[in-house]
């Protein structure tokens, strides 16, 4: 049986600095290393955002756009590149927004992490500390985010949490 690879669940706020500290840490796993972009451009603000990410990396990453489905993406990256997935908050809204299977698709994606093989790092929101949404569908985001991210925590060997740039560990070691 094949050794399951190595999980890196990094979660933080908005603007927390997740995405700066989880493009950081996957540099120290390998030389070269895979992007899988889940941002859609859907506004200028947004455009401006991927443009930021997008000046943040060097010619060492391999990026790959997919919004939606990014399980087949993982494959497309040599089995010895560490992997860097930003974000799955992201990924998630563009499944509601496309009207996907929301449980169908989570399910896929644990059951996958469960068999990876290589260096994964994965970036999601951590929305449960705000407001409770004034929406039904706010809300709803928020209990599936919420539950997303405990399925991931599960699978992952650590998990970072990410407050003002400064990562604060809350499960396996750095």
């Amino acid at each position: 049986m094949e050794k399951r690879g190595d999980i890196t669940l990094v979660l933080g706020g908005a603007s927390s600095g997740k995405s700066a500290w989880a493009e950081q840490h996957i540099l120290e796993l390998g030389q070269n290393v895979g992007y899988i972009a889940t941002a859609q451009a859907s506004d200028p603000e947004m455009e401006e955002r991927i443009a930021q990410h997008r000046a943040r990396r060097g010619l060492e990453w391999t990026t790959r756009e997919v919004p939606l489905d990014i399980i087949p993406c993982f494959n497309t990256f040599p089995a010895d590149l560490p992997i860097l997935l930003d974000c799955v908050t992201l990924w998630l809204s563009n499944l509601m927004l496309a009207k996907k299977n929301i449980a169908v698709e989570i399910k896929a994606l644990i059951d996958y992490l469960k068999n990876f093989a290589g260096k994964l790092v994965i970036v999601s929101n951590e929305i449960g500390l705000s407001v409770v949404p004034h929406t039904k569908m706010g809300r709803d985001f928020q209990k599936v985010q919420g539950q997303i991210n405990q399925q991931l925590a599960a699978v992952s060997d650590r998990v970072v949490f990410i407050v003002a740039g400064l990562p604060m560990l809350l499960k396996g070691q750095l």
